[in-house]
Protein backbone atom coordinates (compact mmCIF):
# COMPACT_ATOMS: atom_id res chain seq x y z
CA UNK A 1 0.00 0.00 0.00
CA UNK A 2 1.03 3.65 -0.53
CA UNK A 3 1.33 6.33 1.88
CA UNK A 4 -1.74 7.83 0.66
CA UNK A 5 -3.97 4.24 0.89
CA UNK A 6 -2.51 3.79 4.25
CA UNK A 7 -3.94 7.61 5.65
CA UNK A 8 -7.20 6.99 3.79
CA UNK A 9 -7.64 3.50 5.32
CA UNK A 10 -8.03 4.88 8.89
CA UNK A 11 -9.44 8.52 8.24
CA UNK A 12 -13.29 9.61 6.88
CA UNK A 13 -13.34 10.02 3.35
CA UNK A 14 -13.40 14.05 3.49
CA UNK A 15 -10.84 14.15 5.85
CA UNK A 16 -7.67 13.67 3.19
CA UNK A 17 -6.95 15.75 0.45
CA UNK A 18 -4.42 15.08 -2.23
CA UNK A 19 -5.23 16.43 -5.71
CA UNK A 20 -2.99 19.44 -5.82
CA UNK A 21 -5.12 22.28 -6.80
CA UNK A 22 -6.86 21.84 -2.88
CA UNK A 23 -3.23 21.19 -1.24
CA UNK A 24 -1.87 24.08 -2.81
CA UNK A 25 -3.97 26.44 -0.15
CA UNK A 26 -2.30 25.15 2.76
CA UNK A 27 1.19 25.61 1.45
CA UNK A 28 2.00 28.74 3.45
CA UNK A 29 1.54 31.09 6.35
CA UNK A 30 1.16 34.67 6.04
CA UNK A 31 5.12 34.62 6.25
CA UNK A 32 7.32 36.70 3.67
CA UNK A 33 10.41 34.98 2.15
CA UNK A 34 9.79 31.60 3.21
CA UNK A 35 10.30 28.06 1.21
CA UNK A 36 7.26 26.17 1.21
CA UNK A 37 7.24 22.50 -0.63
CA UNK A 38 4.17 20.92 -2.70
CA UNK A 39 2.86 18.00 0.12
CA UNK A 40 1.66 14.78 -1.03
CA UNK A 41 -1.70 14.87 1.23
CA UNK A 42 -3.23 17.15 3.48
CA UNK A 43 -5.22 15.40 6.39
CA UNK A 44 -7.87 17.25 8.16
CA UNK A 45 -8.82 15.33 11.47
CA UNK A 46 -11.52 15.63 13.55
CA UNK A 47 -10.72 12.90 16.42
CA UNK A 48 -7.21 12.93 18.32
CA UNK A 49 -7.20 9.41 17.15
CA UNK A 50 -6.93 10.10 13.49
CA UNK A 51 -4.00 12.29 14.34
CA UNK A 52 -2.55 9.03 16.09
CA UNK A 53 -3.24 7.51 12.85
CA UNK A 54 -1.39 10.11 10.51
CA UNK A 55 2.01 10.07 13.20
CA UNK A 56 1.59 5.71 12.80
CA UNK A 57 1.72 5.94 9.33
CA UNK A 58 4.14 8.92 8.74
CA UNK A 59 6.41 7.39 10.98
CA UNK A 60 6.12 3.75 9.19
CA UNK A 61 7.29 6.16 5.96
CA UNK A 62 9.60 8.45 7.99
CA UNK A 63 7.27 11.12 5.72
CA UNK A 64 7.40 14.50 7.12
CA UNK A 65 4.34 15.92 8.84
CA UNK A 66 3.78 19.54 9.21
CA UNK A 67 1.06 20.66 11.68
CA UNK A 68 -1.12 23.65 11.02
CA UNK A 69 -3.59 26.24 12.42
CA UNK A 70 -5.44 28.89 10.57
CA UNK A 71 -2.16 29.67 8.50
CA UNK A 72 -2.39 33.09 10.31
CA UNK A 73 1.73 32.76 11.43
CA UNK A 74 4.55 35.11 10.49
CA UNK A 75 7.66 33.05 10.40
CA UNK A 76 6.98 30.46 8.05
CA UNK A 77 6.16 27.52 10.78
CA UNK A 78 3.06 25.95 8.89
CA UNK A 79 4.49 25.67 5.82
CA UNK A 80 4.22 22.88 3.90
CA UNK A 81 7.52 20.54 2.81
CA UNK A 82 7.86 18.37 -0.50
CA UNK A 83 6.59 15.16 0.14
CA UNK A 84 4.88 15.53 3.50
CA UNK A 85 1.57 15.80 5.35
CA UNK A 86 -0.10 18.51 6.39
CA UNK A 87 -2.53 17.95 8.92
CA UNK A 88 -4.67 21.28 9.36
CA UNK A 89 -6.42 20.72 12.54
CA UNK A 90 -8.73 23.05 12.53
CA UNK A 91 -11.80 21.27 12.50
CA UNK A 92 -11.01 19.79 15.90
CA UNK A 93 -12.46 22.86 17.10
CA UNK A 94 -14.58 21.93 19.99
CA UNK A 95 -14.68 23.47 23.62
CA UNK A 96 -15.40 20.66 25.85
CA UNK A 97 -15.62 22.28 29.09
CA UNK A 98 -15.75 25.62 30.77
CA UNK A 99 -15.10 25.06 34.97
CA UNK A 100 -15.34 28.47 37.06
CA UNK A 101 -14.52 26.20 39.93
CA UNK A 102 -10.93 25.06 39.11
CA UNK A 103 -10.99 28.08 36.30
CA UNK A 104 -10.09 26.07 33.60
CA UNK A 105 -11.02 25.70 30.22
CA UNK A 106 -10.50 22.45 28.22
CA UNK A 107 -10.22 23.11 24.50
CA UNK A 108 -9.57 21.44 20.88
CA UNK A 109 -6.68 23.08 18.97
CA UNK A 110 -8.82 24.47 15.66
CA UNK A 111 -10.80 26.89 18.66
CA UNK A 112 -10.48 30.28 17.48
CA UNK A 113 -9.37 32.96 20.29
CA UNK A 114 -11.70 35.19 19.66
CA UNK A 115 -14.37 32.06 20.22
CA UNK A 116 -13.11 30.73 23.67
CA UNK A 117 -12.47 34.60 24.85
CA UNK A 118 -16.29 34.95 24.37
CA UNK A 119 -17.12 31.75 25.17
CA UNK A 120 -15.43 31.93 28.78
CA UNK A 121 -16.94 35.77 29.53
CA UNK A 122 -19.92 34.25 29.46
CA UNK A 123 -19.33 32.53 32.46
CA UNK A 124 -17.59 35.29 33.91
CA UNK A 125 -14.47 34.21 33.34
CA UNK A 126 -11.07 35.95 31.11
CA UNK A 127 -8.65 34.04 28.73
CA UNK A 128 -6.00 37.07 29.00
CA UNK A 129 -4.05 36.08 25.80
CA UNK A 130 -5.11 38.07 22.67
CA UNK A 131 -3.13 38.42 19.85
CA UNK A 132 -3.99 40.94 17.79
CA UNK A 133 -5.12 38.06 15.11
CA UNK A 134 -7.02 36.29 17.93
CA UNK A 135 -10.61 36.24 15.14
CA UNK A 136 -8.47 34.39 13.38
CA UNK A 137 -5.66 32.67 14.79
CA UNK A 138 -6.15 29.50 16.86
CA UNK A 139 -5.81 27.96 20.48
CA UNK A 140 -3.05 25.55 18.11
CA UNK A 141 -1.07 28.21 16.77
CA UNK A 142 -1.13 30.30 19.50
CA UNK A 143 0.14 27.08 21.59
CA UNK A 144 2.63 26.28 19.07
CA UNK A 145 4.22 29.41 19.05
CA UNK A 146 3.49 30.84 22.52
CA UNK A 147 1.83 33.78 21.37
CA UNK A 148 1.83 36.97 22.87
CA UNK A 149 -0.76 39.98 22.44
CA UNK A 150 -2.03 43.28 23.39
CA UNK A 151 -2.50 42.27 27.40
CA UNK A 152 0.90 40.33 28.05
CA UNK A 153 2.21 43.62 29.96
CA UNK A 154 0.04 43.13 32.26
CA UNK A 155 -0.82 39.35 32.26
CA UNK A 156 1.67 37.06 30.84
CA UNK A 157 1.67 35.24 27.45
CA UNK A 158 0.32 32.30 26.32
CA UNK A 159 2.30 29.28 28.14
CA UNK A 160 1.52 31.46 31.23
CA UNK A 161 -2.00 30.29 31.16
CA UNK A 162 -1.54 26.48 30.07
CA UNK A 163 -1.95 23.86 32.51
CA UNK A 164 -1.69 20.82 30.47
CA UNK A 165 -1.88 19.60 27.04
CA UNK A 166 -2.60 15.99 25.12
CA UNK A 167 -0.19 15.70 22.92
CA UNK A 168 0.30 13.06 19.45
CA UNK A 169 4.00 12.16 19.60
CA UNK A 170 6.01 11.63 16.43
CA UNK A 171 5.35 7.72 16.50
CA UNK A 172 1.60 8.28 17.05
CA UNK A 173 1.75 7.72 21.15
CA UNK A 174 -0.12 9.66 23.24
CA UNK A 175 1.35 11.89 26.04
CA UNK A 176 -0.25 14.33 28.49
CA UNK A 177 1.69 16.34 30.12
CA UNK A 178 1.11 18.54 33.28
CA UNK A 179 -2.14 18.42 35.08
CA UNK A 180 -5.47 20.53 36.07
CA UNK A 181 -4.65 21.50 38.85
CA UNK A 182 -3.70 25.68 40.14
CA UNK A 183 -0.26 23.89 41.31
CA UNK A 184 2.00 21.18 40.85
CA UNK A 185 5.68 20.36 40.14
CA UNK A 186 6.51 16.56 39.71
CA UNK A 187 8.78 15.96 37.24
CA UNK A 188 10.24 18.08 34.29
CA UNK A 189 7.85 20.54 32.79
CA UNK A 190 7.11 19.09 29.14
CA UNK A 191 4.05 21.45 28.86
CA UNK A 192 6.44 24.75 28.92
CA UNK A 193 8.92 22.49 26.56
CA UNK A 194 6.26 21.83 24.36
CA UNK A 195 4.47 25.25 23.91
CA UNK A 196 6.44 27.31 21.98
CA UNK A 197 8.00 24.45 20.23
CA UNK A 198 6.32 25.07 17.00
CA UNK A 199 5.22 21.51 15.86
CA UNK A 200 9.01 19.95 16.32
CA UNK A 201 7.95 17.92 19.54
CA UNK A 202 4.59 16.83 18.95
CA UNK A 203 1.17 17.59 17.90
CA UNK A 204 -1.30 18.96 20.35
CA UNK A 205 -4.73 17.66 20.39
CA UNK A 206 -5.94 19.18 23.51
CA UNK A 207 -5.20 22.17 26.23
CA UNK A 208 -6.28 22.75 29.44
CA UNK A 209 -5.92 26.29 29.84
CA UNK A 210 -6.26 28.40 33.33
CA UNK A 211 -8.78 31.46 33.18
CA UNK A 212 -8.97 34.38 35.29
CA UNK A 213 -11.67 35.63 36.54
CA UNK A 214 -13.40 38.53 34.30
CA UNK A 215 -12.52 42.11 34.88
CA UNK A 216 -14.16 45.29 34.66
CA UNK A 217 -14.41 46.86 31.25
CA UNK A 218 -11.17 48.59 30.81
CA UNK A 219 -10.88 52.16 29.96
CA UNK A 220 -8.47 53.50 27.78
CA UNK A 221 -6.17 56.29 27.22
CA UNK A 222 -4.48 57.81 23.94
CA UNK A 223 -1.60 60.57 23.64
CA UNK A 224 -0.44 62.00 20.71
CA UNK A 225 3.82 62.90 21.13
CA UNK A 226 5.54 65.21 18.93
CA UNK A 227 8.81 62.24 18.49
CA UNK A 228 8.74 58.65 19.19
CA UNK A 229 11.19 59.18 22.15
CA UNK A 230 8.71 61.48 24.00
CA UNK A 231 6.09 58.70 23.99
CA UNK A 232 8.70 55.79 25.07
CA UNK A 233 9.79 58.30 27.78
CA UNK A 234 6.23 58.47 29.10
CA UNK A 235 5.94 54.79 28.91
CA UNK A 236 9.20 53.96 31.10
CA UNK A 237 7.17 56.79 33.76
CA UNK A 238 3.66 54.81 33.66
CA UNK A 239 5.61 51.93 34.70
CA UNK A 240 7.82 52.95 37.06
CA UNK A 241 5.04 54.88 38.58
CA UNK A 242 3.23 51.06 39.53
CA UNK A 243 0.13 51.83 37.53
CA UNK A 244 0.46 48.28 36.06
CA UNK A 245 -1.60 49.16 32.69
CA UNK A 246 -3.50 46.40 31.09
CA UNK A 247 -2.33 47.45 27.92
CA UNK A 248 0.41 49.64 26.29
CA UNK A 249 0.97 50.19 22.63
CA UNK A 250 3.11 52.33 20.71
CA UNK A 251 1.94 53.22 17.26
CA UNK A 252 4.79 55.35 14.87
CA UNK A 253 3.32 58.19 12.27
CA UNK A 254 3.95 55.71 9.34
CA UNK A 255 1.69 53.12 11.60
CA UNK A 256 -1.10 56.05 12.33
CA UNK A 257 -0.89 57.06 8.60
CA UNK A 258 -1.34 53.85 7.35
CA UNK A 259 -4.16 52.80 9.73
CA UNK A 260 -6.18 56.12 9.29
CA UNK A 261 -5.87 55.91 5.23
CA UNK A 262 -6.93 52.00 5.40
CA UNK A 263 -10.17 53.00 7.99
CA UNK A 264 -11.01 56.64 9.00
CA UNK A 265 -10.58 56.22 12.93
CA UNK A 266 -9.82 59.90 13.89
CA UNK A 267 -6.60 59.35 14.53
CA UNK A 268 -3.78 62.07 15.15
CA UNK A 269 -1.82 61.71 11.95
CA UNK A 270 0.47 64.61 12.01
CA UNK A 271 1.90 63.35 15.49
CA UNK A 272 5.07 61.79 15.51
CA UNK A 273 3.68 58.73 18.03
CA UNK A 274 0.62 57.71 19.44
CA UNK A 275 0.36 55.70 22.67
CA UNK A 276 -2.35 53.60 24.09
CA UNK A 277 -2.81 52.50 27.38
CA UNK A 278 -5.86 50.76 29.49
CA UNK A 279 -6.40 49.86 33.19
CA UNK A 280 -9.08 47.21 33.44
CA UNK A 281 -9.33 47.67 38.03
CA UNK A 282 -12.36 48.21 37.78
CA UNK A 283 -13.29 51.38 40.59
CA UNK A 284 -10.02 52.45 39.58
CA UNK A 285 -9.89 52.21 36.05
CA UNK A 286 -10.52 56.19 35.75
CA UNK A 287 -8.36 57.15 38.50
CA UNK A 288 -5.19 55.25 36.87
CA UNK A 289 -5.94 56.21 33.12
CA UNK A 290 -6.16 59.65 34.49
CA UNK A 291 -2.58 59.44 35.94
CA UNK A 292 -1.42 58.11 32.40
CA UNK A 293 -2.81 60.51 30.71
CA UNK A 294 -1.34 63.28 33.52
CA UNK A 295 2.07 61.83 33.32
CA UNK A 296 2.17 62.08 29.28
CA UNK A 297 0.99 65.73 29.44
CA UNK A 298 3.56 66.66 31.77
CA UNK A 299 6.01 64.87 29.33
CA UNK A 300 4.92 67.25 26.53
CA UNK A 301 2.07 64.78 24.84
CA UNK A 302 0.08 67.26 22.32
CA UNK A 303 -2.99 65.64 23.06
CA UNK A 304 -4.06 63.50 25.31
CA UNK A 305 -7.92 61.57 25.17
CA UNK A 306 -8.97 59.37 27.81
CA UNK A 307 -12.11 56.82 26.83
CA UNK A 308 -15.47 57.86 29.39
CA UNK A 309 -16.39 54.23 28.69
CA UNK A 310 -16.02 51.31 27.42
CA UNK A 311 -17.50 51.73 24.02
CA UNK A 312 -14.97 54.57 23.23
CA UNK A 313 -11.81 52.38 25.07
CA UNK A 314 -13.28 49.58 22.54
CA UNK A 315 -13.36 52.01 19.48
CA UNK A 316 -9.28 52.62 20.03
CA UNK A 317 -8.38 48.91 20.23
CA UNK A 318 -9.89 48.62 16.95
CA UNK A 319 -7.45 50.91 15.46
CA UNK A 320 -4.60 48.65 17.31
CA UNK A 321 -6.14 45.57 15.99
CA UNK A 322 -6.06 46.52 12.34
CA UNK A 323 -2.53 47.62 12.08
CA UNK A 324 -1.35 44.13 10.42
CA UNK A 325 -4.14 44.68 7.44
CA UNK A 326 -3.74 48.90 7.21
CA UNK A 327 -0.20 48.19 6.79
CA UNK A 328 -0.44 45.52 4.16
CA UNK A 329 -2.32 48.16 1.84
CA UNK A 330 1.42 49.98 1.70
CA UNK A 331 3.35 47.47 0.09
CA UNK A 332 4.77 44.01 0.23
CA UNK A 333 5.84 43.31 4.02
CA UNK A 334 8.95 41.74 6.24
CA UNK A 335 7.33 41.75 10.08
CA UNK A 336 10.22 41.08 12.83
CA UNK A 337 9.04 41.01 16.33
CA UNK A 338 12.41 41.83 18.27
CA UNK A 339 11.67 42.37 22.30
CA UNK A 340 14.28 44.38 24.24
CA UNK A 341 14.33 45.50 27.71
CA UNK A 342 12.03 48.71 28.06
CA UNK A 343 15.02 51.05 29.25
CA UNK A 344 16.69 50.14 25.74
CA UNK A 345 13.48 51.04 23.63
CA UNK A 346 14.81 54.69 22.79
CA UNK A 347 18.07 52.79 21.49
CA UNK A 348 16.03 50.18 19.49
CA UNK A 349 13.55 53.44 17.64
CA UNK A 350 16.85 55.45 17.21
CA UNK A 351 18.54 52.55 15.28
CA UNK A 352 15.40 51.23 13.18
CA UNK A 353 15.27 54.91 11.97
CA UNK A 354 19.16 54.86 11.12
CA UNK A 355 18.07 50.91 9.38
CA UNK A 356 15.59 52.62 7.32
CA UNK A 357 17.84 55.39 6.19
CA UNK A 358 20.83 52.93 5.34
CA UNK A 359 18.66 50.81 3.35
CA UNK A 360 16.16 53.12 1.40
CA UNK A 361 13.17 51.18 2.78
CA UNK A 362 9.93 52.53 4.98
CA UNK A 363 9.66 50.77 8.24
CA UNK A 364 6.24 50.86 9.98
CA UNK A 365 7.21 50.12 13.67
CA UNK A 366 3.92 49.30 15.95
CA UNK A 367 4.52 47.04 19.11
CA UNK A 368 3.28 45.78 22.64
CA UNK A 369 5.75 48.64 24.42
CA UNK A 370 5.03 48.21 27.50
CA UNK A 371 6.97 44.71 27.42
CA UNK A 372 9.70 45.95 25.05
CA UNK A 373 8.18 44.02 21.80
CA UNK A 374 8.13 45.84 19.09
CA UNK A 375 7.14 44.98 15.71
CA UNK A 376 8.86 46.97 12.59
CA UNK A 377 8.05 46.03 9.40
CA UNK A 378 9.86 46.53 6.56
CA UNK A 379 7.79 47.89 3.50
CA UNK A 380 8.55 47.34 -0.17
CA UNK A 381 8.31 46.39 -3.71
CA UNK A 382 7.78 42.93 -3.90
CA UNK A 383 8.29 43.52 -7.69
CA UNK A 384 11.48 45.49 -7.52
CA UNK A 385 14.49 43.33 -6.96
CA UNK A 386 17.21 45.73 -5.62
CA UNK A 387 14.08 46.49 -2.93
CA UNK A 388 13.68 43.19 -2.30
CA UNK A 389 17.31 42.69 -1.56
CA UNK A 390 17.45 45.95 0.43
CA UNK A 391 14.62 45.17 2.67
CA UNK A 392 16.51 41.93 3.43
CA UNK A 393 19.06 43.51 4.80
CA UNK A 394 17.28 46.22 6.77
CA UNK A 395 15.49 43.00 8.61
CA UNK A 396 18.08 41.46 9.19
CA UNK A 397 19.97 44.42 10.54
CA UNK A 398 17.64 45.17 13.25
CA UNK A 399 17.37 41.70 14.40
CA UNK A 400 21.28 42.52 14.89
CA UNK A 401 19.75 45.78 16.87
CA UNK A 402 17.74 44.04 18.96
CA UNK A 403 20.20 41.25 20.11
CA UNK A 404 23.14 43.65 20.79
CA UNK A 405 20.45 45.50 23.11
CA UNK A 406 19.85 42.54 25.03
CA UNK A 407 16.97 41.37 23.76
CA UNK A 408 15.55 38.41 21.47
CA UNK A 409 15.21 37.79 17.41
CA UNK A 410 11.54 37.09 18.56
CA UNK A 411 9.13 37.86 20.97
CA UNK A 412 6.32 36.33 19.98
CA UNK A 413 5.81 34.77 16.21
CA UNK A 414 8.23 32.09 16.96
CA UNK A 415 11.36 31.24 14.79
CA UNK A 416 9.64 29.14 11.94
CA UNK A 417 11.82 28.96 8.97
CA UNK A 418 12.09 33.00 8.50
CA UNK A 419 14.79 33.41 11.82
CA UNK A 420 15.80 29.81 11.75
CA UNK A 421 19.64 31.14 10.89
CA UNK A 422 19.36 33.99 13.39
CA UNK A 423 18.60 31.17 16.15
CA UNK A 424 22.19 30.20 16.71
CA UNK A 425 23.44 33.65 17.33
CA UNK A 426 21.17 34.46 19.90
CA UNK A 427 21.17 31.23 21.44
CA UNK A 428 25.07 30.32 21.43
CA UNK A 429 26.54 26.55 20.32
CA UNK A 430 25.87 24.64 23.83
CA UNK A 431 22.48 26.04 24.30
CA UNK A 432 21.68 25.29 20.46
CA UNK A 433 23.43 21.69 20.72
CA UNK A 434 20.64 20.93 23.86
CA UNK A 435 17.86 22.52 21.98
CA UNK A 436 19.25 19.28 19.18
CA UNK A 437 19.47 17.08 21.83
CA UNK A 438 15.68 17.11 23.26
CA UNK A 439 14.37 17.20 19.45
CA UNK A 440 16.09 14.05 18.70
CA UNK A 441 14.80 12.47 21.62
CA UNK A 442 10.97 13.78 20.95
CA UNK A 443 11.37 13.04 17.38
CA UNK A 444 13.92 10.30 16.82
CA UNK A 445 13.03 9.92 13.26
CA UNK A 446 12.85 14.15 12.27
CA UNK A 447 9.77 14.08 10.81
CA UNK A 448 7.69 16.33 12.54
CA UNK A 449 7.91 19.83 10.68
CA UNK A 450 11.44 19.77 10.01
CA UNK A 451 13.40 22.40 8.76
CA UNK A 452 11.57 24.56 11.04
CA UNK A 453 13.27 26.47 14.28
CA UNK A 454 16.31 23.98 14.15
CA UNK A 455 18.18 24.04 10.99
CA UNK A 456 19.23 20.84 8.88
CA UNK A 457 22.70 19.58 10.47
Amino acid sequence: MTVVDELAAGLPADALITDSASTDAYRFDEASFCAAGAPLAVVRPTETEQVQHVLRVASAHRVPVVPQGARSGLSGAANAVDGGIVLALTRMDRILEIDPVDQVAVVEPGVLNAVLSRAVLEQGMYYPPDPSSWELSTIGGNLATNAGGLCCVKYGVTTDFVRGLEVVTASGELLRTGRRTAKGVAGYDLTKLIVGSEGTLGVITKATLGLKPAPEPALTMAAAFASPADALSAVTRIMAAGLQPSLCEFLDRVTVQAIQDYRDMGLPTGAGALLLTQSDRGPRAAEDVEAMGAICTELGALDVAVASDATESEMLMQARRIVHFAVEKLGSTLIDDVAVPRAKLVELLDGITAIAVEHDVLVSCPGHVGDGNMHPTVIFDRGDPAAVERAQRAFDAIMQLGLALGGTITGEHGVGVLKRGWLETELGELSLGLHRKIKEAFDPLGILNPGKVLAAR
